[in-house]
This record gives structure tokens, sequence and C-alpha cells, in this order.
């Protein structure tokens, strides 16, 4: 009853900070304190008033130790004759007050705390932190572990959140708090601040020895923490490959040797803890009994009233119990501390592919494709002589349909990937439709290609969202006729999820490895078809097809490339003999061209290629009388 009465307040105080801040995306400042403001800005005036109210509470707090103390002064010298009857409604009027005014107080403080801050702070820095990695290169996923990005992600935000609302709040609890035990018990008898004094400077000198190694180590725990999960999420991602070769017991040793580099972290922390909680259980011990002490010698000389030896041990309780958790939220804080400084040379990396200042949308009114003296070197490879490419340049036609062969690591993928822009040259231009894809936006030119790879890896996610992924405002029609051309009718209609999910709706699990690799690739050739992009790369597109399926695609493949410029990498030649022209790429340089005919007469390297494989790895990937008139030219051509 309470809670529904509360909800509208509850809301109102929950939507005053929006977790999904908009705005450009930028990358996080290299710099600890830079980095926190970088994801705290948009909650920074709450935490202010958050800091507020904890001065508030702590300052109610001591305000009625001392009333108690004075109360119980008052006590000892009233006169009980006509005590309810002279004091009742006053009494009653204080006690009304104050269980009024507190939880009051106290409800303020948790309605900022825990509906405007606490559920919204860590989920804009996951947002911002998300959006962010989802445009860093693809180079910088090449280098790491899915799950290790996506752990740092999740928990720097939650650390971002306890390393400032701890500083906040904590900090100026615990100040407001000492300041005025130190006011109340000074102005009674100043040598009651003594034992205070020494306590604090011990508790000083705890807190300068411990927490920084406490620190030292959470960094360690956290980037230990980090390489246990993403050894653990490699294994479950390439679990197939696992099973395939029966290696768990391996797979288990690689995960264990994670696991104890992480115990080694846990021991040390712990070993810590141990050590600080008994110095600091004896240096608690040492105040209580020496204010306690002090109190009671300065009572009985009559120098202070037994109101304020009530307060000084009171207080002291008080701070003894508070010591103890404000130690433990400090090794905390500079934890988290760690686990930010941690998550921070993760995710403040700066992209290495980035759209150029004011970059246009590319518009693509007829497909010319040029590559122009194009330098290329991977990243890993820098300080080798040799380059992947070294001033090739070739020109592709509104259009023309042209075929990429060579030798594996001849640089064909590389080429493709090039023109996505997933890497930038070193040298060169590629310019399509006469514009230089690296001043335009990423998102544009990957709208205006459309490719199929050989490795086709779809999103844990419903069919139906993974064929419309490229066109997200595609009617459930335009779907399934992609579907259907894509020859993905026939087993689409049997799939069930283990949620019960059938057809379209259901799941594919993650990477796709629900379905077979023949499966998978015609989902993305449906996906492709249904995009229908002026420009058509296709890398191996139909590789993972029997030769009846891909006879059946490659009708629906050839209507799709009618008036697009066309790039396909094939190692499988009959599938890509008959195309306008074949590009025979060797060592990063283009060393033959021509049609297929053309190609034979040159007696090169695409014409042993060609009798190697006797017209393709099957006989009938071309028609029967299309193989029987590409064999006569061969012949013809010796």
């Amino acid at each position: 009853m309470l809670s529904r009465l509360l909800t509208p307040l509850f809301r109102y105080f929950e939507e005053r900070v929006s977790p999904y801040p908009e705005g450009e995306i930028s990358t996080p400042p290299n710099g600890l304190l830079p980095f926190i403001w970088h994801f705290s800005r948009p909650v920074w005036p709450w935490l202010l008033v958050m800091s507020l109210l904890t001065a508030l509470v702590s300052t109610a707090e001591v305000v009625f130790f001392g009333y108690m103390g004075e109360l119980v002064d008052w006590l000892s010298s009233v006169d009980r004759t006509d005590f309810w009857g002279d004091n009742g409604l006053w009494l009653a009027g204080i006690g009304l007050a104050v269980i009024l005014g507190l939880p009051l107080l106290v409800l303020m403080q948790s309605l900022v705390n825990h509906q405007t801050i606490f559920g919204n702070y860590p989920m804009i820095g996951r947002w911002l932190s998300h959006r962010h990695m989802l445009s860093q290169s693809l180079a910088f996923y090449q280098d790491e572990f899915a799950g290790r990005v996506s752990q740092k992600v999740m928990q720097t935000a939650l650390a971002i959140r306890e390393t400032v609302t701890k500083v906040m709040d904590l900090m100026v609890y615990a100040i407001v708090y000492f300041t005025g035990a130190a006011i109340l018990l000074g102005r009674a008898d100043p040598w009651l601040l003594l034992p205070l004094g020494l306590w604090l400077v011990g508790y000083l000198s705890i807190m300068r020895f411990f927490v920084p190694r406490l620190r030292d180590v959470s960094m360690a725990q956290a980037d230990a923490r980090a390489q246990m999960t993403g050894r653990v999420v490699d294994s479950y991602s390439n679990i197939q490959t696992i099973k395939l070769f029966a290696d768990t017991e391996r797979e288990q040793g690689y995960a264990k040797d994670a696991m104890e580099g992480f115990m080694v972290t846990v021991h040390r922390q712990m070993r810590l803890v141990t050590v600080m909680s008994v110095c600091l259980t004896l240096l608690n011990t040492l105040l209580l009994v020496g204010t306690a002490g002090m109190a009671i010698s300065a009572w009985y000389m009559d120098v202070i009233s037994l109101g304020v030896l009530a307060i000084a041990i009171a207080l002291v309780m008080r701070i003894r119990f508070m010591s103890d958790w404000i130690l433990w939220e400090v090794a905390g804080l500079f934890e988290n501390i760690g686990t930010v400084q941690d998550g921070m040379n993760t995710i403040a990396q700066e992209p290495t592919i980035k759209d150029a200042p004011n970059a246009k949308a590319l518009v693509v009114p007829s497909g010319e494709i040029v590559f122009e003296a194009l330098r290329f070197q991977y990243a890993q490879a820098k300080g080798e002589s040799k380059n992947v490419f070294d001033g090739l340049s070739l020109t592709i036609k509104p259009g023309e349909k042209i075929g990429l062969i060579g030798r594996s690591g001849a640089g064909k993928s590389t080429l493709a990937n090039l023109l996505l822009r997933f890497y930038d040259l070193q040298g060169g231009r590629i310019l399509i439709d006469g514009q230089n894809i690296a001043e335009v936006t990423q998102t544009s030119l990957r709208h205006q290609i459309g490719m199929v790879t050989q490795d086709t890896s779809l999103l844990h996610r419903s069919l139906r969202d993974n064929i419309r992924y490229g066109t997200p405002h595609a009617s459930d029609d335009e779907v399934w006729q992609a579907v259907c051309r894509a020859h993905a009718d026939s087993f689409i209609n049997d799939l069930v999820d283990p949620k019960g999910r059938r057809g379209l709706d259901a799941h594919v699990g993650e990477r796709g490895v629900k379905l077979s690799g023949g499966q998978r690739q015609r989902i993305a050739i449906a996906r492709v078809l249904l995009k229908n992009a002026p420009i058509l790369v296709l890398d191996e597109a139909t590789s993972a097809l029997d030769s009846e399926v891909e006879a059946a695609i490659q009708e629906q493949l050839d209507a799709l490339m009618e008036g697009k410029t066309v790039i396909a990498i094939a190692h499988r030649l009959s599938t890509i003999a008959m195309l306008d022209r074949l590009i025979v790429v060797d060592e990063g340089r283009m060393v033959e061209s021509g049609t297929h005919q053309e190609l034979l007469a040159q007696n090169g390297i695409y014409a042993g290629l060609w009798k190697r494989q006797s017209g393709g790895f099957l006989g009938h990937d071309l028609e029967e009388s299309e193989l029987h008139d590409l064999d006569l030219d061969y012949n013809a051509s010796m």
C-alpha cells in the first residue's frame, strides 16, 4: 500500500536523470579525473544535492547526541513532583519533531540516492561506453576478447558510481560527524580531544599503509578477473571446435591458469584485510578505553557532568563502529579506483578508423570504383619491409562484374576490407563515383555496399531480425521474398528454438550456431538480397552450399547483380568464370586481367589454376554446355 502511494514520487525522482544521454559519440579522456567526469556530467547536480543531504543527516545525528547529553543533565536535576504536567507537552513536541523530521530527511536522501543516482548513474556509463565501443575499429576487436571488453564496460560503470558516491557521500558524512563530535567533546573538556586526536593519527596511518596496497592488488585483481572472464567466454564461444577436437582437458587447463592468476590476487587481498582488521580493532579498543578513562576521571574531579560522560562514551562507541565501516569503504573506494583505471585503459582508446571532420554521406549514382596506387600494411606487421599492397591500381567500371583470383594471402579479402574502410590506407586512394571513401561517413559507405562472406556470423536474435538487419524498415512480405529467393524457405519453417519460437521468430544462437554453415550462408544471402545495395561484394559467398542449392541461388545472385558493380572472390573458378573481367592478384599486385577466354589464351597463372581444377572443383558448378565451351576455349588456346 505504502509503495503504491509513493510510486508517483519514486517515478518523479527516477526521471530526473536520463540513463541514455544523447549527443555525438566521443572518446573518454585518458586521465582518471577527466575520465570519471566524462561519465558524471549528466548526474553532477544531483551528486551535490546528495552531499548536502548527507551533511544534514550527519549533523542531525551529532545534534541528537548533544541533546541527549543535555537531557541527561537536565533530568538529573529536575523536580519529579509535577514533571509530566510541566514538561510533558514540550517533550512530546520534541519527540514528534524527531519522529517526523529525521525520517523525512532520510526519505529525501534515499530518493536522491536510490531513485535518481544509483540506478541511472552506472547506466549512463554503460550506455556511453557501449556507444563508443561500437565505434571502435575492426582491428581493435581482433586484438581483444569480446568477454573481456564487455566485462570492462560493465564493471567500470559500477566502479565509477561507487568511487564518486563514496567520496561525496561517505567522506562528507565522516568529516561532518567527526567534526561535530570533536566540537561537542572539546566544548565540554578539551582534554577529551586527546584520545580522539591520537586515534585519528593512528587511523590515518593505517589508511596510509593499507589503502594503497589494497588499491594495487585490486587493480591486478580487476585485470585478472577480466582475463579469466575472457578465457571462459572464449571457450563457450568456440564450444564446437572444443568438442570437435575433444580437447576439454586442455581447455580446462587454459581456464584454470587464468583462475589461478586471479586467486593469487585474492589471497594477497585477503591477507592485507586480515592484518588491517586486527590493527583497526586494537586502535578502536585503545580509543574506547582511553576516552572512557579520561571521561570518568574528569567526572570524578567534577570537571564534567554525567551527561557529558554519557555523550563521550556514546560518541566514541559510534565512532568505533563507524571507523571500521569507513576504512572498509575507503578500501573499497581505492579498489574501485583501481577498477576504473583498469577499465580506462581499454575504454579510453581512440578508434583508429574515424570519420573525417565534416564528412558527408556517400552518394552512388553509377557505382564506379577506383583503387588508386594503394599502399597498405597491417598494424601488427609494421616494421616489416613487405606491404600487402604497394602501388596497386584498379578501375572497376559502373555495373562491371569482376572476379578476384589468387592464392591465400594474396590480398583479395584485404582489398574488400579496404573498400569497406575497415582499415585505413598508408598511401593512395579509393574512390566511389569520384568520392574518396576516407572523406565520407563510414555508415553511409557501408550502407551502399552489400557483402556476403565465407564465414557468416549471425546475431543471437530472431531470423527475421538477422535478415532485416541491413534494412530495418523492410516489411514482412519483403523479408519472406528475400528468404525464398535465397532458397532458405526450405528449412526456416521447421526451425524451433528452446522457447518454442518458430520460423522467422526462432532465435539462432550465438553467432548462428544453431544453423549449419550452408543455412547461415543462405540467411546472409537473403540479407544482402533485401538490402539491395548498388555495390556488391561476394567473398566465397556460396562456398558452404552444395552444388544443387548453389545452382538455384546463382540464378537469384545473377538477378541481384544486374545493374550493380560487383566484386566476387572465389577459389572455385567455375563460380566466377562468366563474369565481365577476372583479376589475378599475387603478392599484392595485379598480375593478370581479362575475360576467362583472354586469360586462358595468356597461358599464365589463371590458365594453370583452371587446368588443375578441371573447370572447377565440381563438374556441375556450371551448366554442362557452358563448361564444355570453356574447356574448348582452353584447349584452343594451347
